[in-house]
């Protein structure tokens, strides 16, 4: 029989992992449910268990999704894009205004959580301190009907870098000047004093601009200020929580440190 502390570590242990498996893309939570069976198979039962309720719930016709022609604020929905860790993000049209169209992010249903929140919040505001060409715009931002926060960025109709690299087969030259464009919008979000913490290639995506290679840095989620918070209520990553997509993480992130 487990004592009351093994319970609470074991709660906690569980609530890491599904955290995990939130701020994860498709591949990334199977290689995470792979390391969490051989740690327990008894643990990894109950994550997936959960994991799979979550979904389910999540799945729900209507349950807190957007169809196409319904309207967030003055934004309305054309088609769903595709889905994060804490929210879904739509292409939506702005009729005034000026006319065009934006991507729209908004909490997922049933995710609104604080720590959720907090970071959601931490992401506009990252992107809202942002004015560079290789960075995505913020153009708004509200809460829907139900409650939860959304805001409105330009639309990037492009590929992930490797992806955009490998189609047309961009010749070394060009790689490195794309390269060096990307840097300076790193370098950028540095000198407001924002690091990103998960450059991948999903995070920065290309379109063509005049026959030109354009990148755009987006998803701004587990971004950290250099000083002070990006929102008031905002908490420091503990020691020991991984924060990023290890496959691309700095040597600083992988080692576990006091990230923040």
């Amino acid at each position: 029989m487990r004592s009351e502390a093994d319970l609470e570590s074991r709660v906690s242990r569980i609530k890491e992992i599904l955290w995990e498996l939130v701020e994860a893309d498709e591949d990334e939570r199977a290689r995470i449910l792979r390391a969490v069976r051989e740690e327990s198979p008894e643990l990894a039962d109950e994550v997936e268990s959960l994991w799979r309720f979550d979904q389910d719930q999540a799945s729900v016709p209507n349950q807190g999704r957007f169809a196409p022609g319904s309207r967030v604020g003055p934004f309305e929905i054309v088609e769903k894009l595709g889905s994060g860790g804490m929210g879904h993000v739509y292409l939506a049209r702005q009729e005034t205004p000026v006319r065009r169209r934006v991507a729209l992010k908004v909490v997922r249903w049933g995710l609104d959580t604080a720590q959720v929140l907090v970071r959601f919040e931490g992401e506009r505001q990252a992107l809202a301190m942002m004015d560079h060409p290789a960075i995505a715009k913020v153009f708004d931002a509200g809460h829907t009907e139900d409650g939860r926060p959304y805001f409105v960025m330009e639309h990037v109709d492009g590929q992930p870098v490797t992806a955009y690299c490998d189609r047309t087969r961009l010749a070394l030259p060009d790689r490195l000047r794309l390269f060096v464009r990307i840097c300076a919008g790193v370098q950028h979000a540095h000198q407001k004093g924002v690091i990103h913490r998960d450059l991948k290639p999903s995070n920065i995506l290309v379109e063509e601009i005049d026959g030109i290679p354009s990148p755009k840095i987006i998803d701004f989620g587990v971004a950290k200020a250099l000083t002070g918070k990006l929102v008031e209520h905002a908490t420091l990553t503990g020691v020991g929580v991984l924060v990023g997509t290890p496959d691309y993480m700095s040597p600083e992130q992988a080692r576990l440190g006091g990230s923040d």
